[in-house]
């Protein structure tokens, strides 16, 4: 009963609960047109005009590529293991013992 008298005082209640919203047009994409990238080649003799920001793209990709392959080369070794060497190293020396294994010569 409490929901009849509800639907007649406010009759635009109930329909905004089951409204879909944003949907009142067809999906918009670009349709396939079956070339790459949707760029037509150009006609044969003729060279493909570059936009604007792809040189930029091209240097910035692959500058920044090319800069984190020598920072990655010169990186400085930050293994527990190097520090470890060298301070082992380090305690020898100080101690008078050698650190360089040195076979010793058989006894006949």
């Amino acid at each position: 009963m409490l929901s009849a008298a509800l639907r007649v005082a406010r009759p635009g209640l109930c329909r905004a609960a089951g409204r879909r919203f944003a949907s009142n047009e067809a999906p918009q994409y670009n349709e396939p047109s079956g070339y790459l990238f949707g760029e037509k080649p150009p006609p044969p003799g003729q060279k493909r005009v570059k936009e604007d920001w792809e040189n930029i793209w091209y240097w910035g990709m692959f500058g920044s590529m090319a800069f984190a392959a020598v920072m990655l080369y010169y990186k400085p070794d930050t293994s527990i293991q190097t520090w470890a060497l060298e301070e082992a190293k380090n305690r020898m020396e100080a101690r008078g013992e050698k650190y360089k294994y040195e076979p010793s010569t058989p006894s006949s």
